[in-house]
């Protein structure tokens, strides 16, 4: 039994499950529809894949060390959460008829939650910093670095496809209720108070230093 394995699984299923911008914005997703909300968890696990390919090729040491490019990718994923917070509050403000009918597919709903969900994980700079100094405390000693570091990167990957759909096929099983115009408004605000604060956070630290 690996013990070390099983360790960071529970470490890495925690740092996932935590709520933050990532889960905001897939709840957000799906409660427009169930497959704009499943794009959207996919979206940010691309995104964390693009973190750990990052961190096992070493290239997210360019972070670490270079403190104009991550206050730039900072103010830049900051601004983004930003965005996506001010038009959820504008939507929570704008007044929403009743529901006609069963609902449609949605491609564009579906391709803009695969690309909220991505923009918003992958902008995030702490997210490679974090794994290139994570990653190595669970390589053991004498153990092959790139293998063992794919399989730990590949792990945390896995658990966003597990954790993240299921969020949004949970909010999508609430669609009914969630989706009456006002717990729908009210959803809204509450997903927009949250990105917006979080989005000004970002840009907050990032002109800090």
């Amino acid at each position: 039994m690996d013990g070390q394995l099983i360790a960071f699984i529970g470490l890495a299923a925690g740092m996932v499950a935590v709520p933050g911008a990532d889960f905001t914005v897939v709840v957000r997703n799906a409660v427009a529809s169930r497959r704009a909300g499943v794009a959207c968890a996919a979206g940010v696990a691309g995104g964390l894949l693009v973190h750990t390919a990052l961190a096992v090729a070493g290239l997210a040491a360019v972070l670490a060390t270079a403190p104009v490019l991550y206050r730039t990718l900072q103010a830049a994923g900051g601004a983004y959460v930003l965005y996506l917070g001010v038009r959820s509050l504008h939507a929570a403000l704008r007044p929403r008829p009743e529901p006609a009918g069963p609902r449609t597919a949605d491609p564009h709903g579906v391709g803009r939650g695969l690309r909220q969900g991505f923009l918003t994980n992958v902008l995030n700079p702490k997210a490679p910093v974090l794994f290139l100094s994570l990653l190595p405390q669970f390589v053991p000693d004498g153990a092959a670095v790139l293998p063992r570091t794919l399989l730990l990167a590949g792990t945390v990957v896995l658990i966003a496809l597990l954790w993240f759909p299921a969020v949004a096929l949970m909010v999508d099983r609430l669609g009914r209720w969630l989706r009456r115009p006002r717990t729908a408004r009210a959803v809204e605000g509450v997903s927009g108070g949250a990105l917006t604060t979080l989005g000004a956070a970002l840009l907050i630290r990032s002109t800090a230093h």
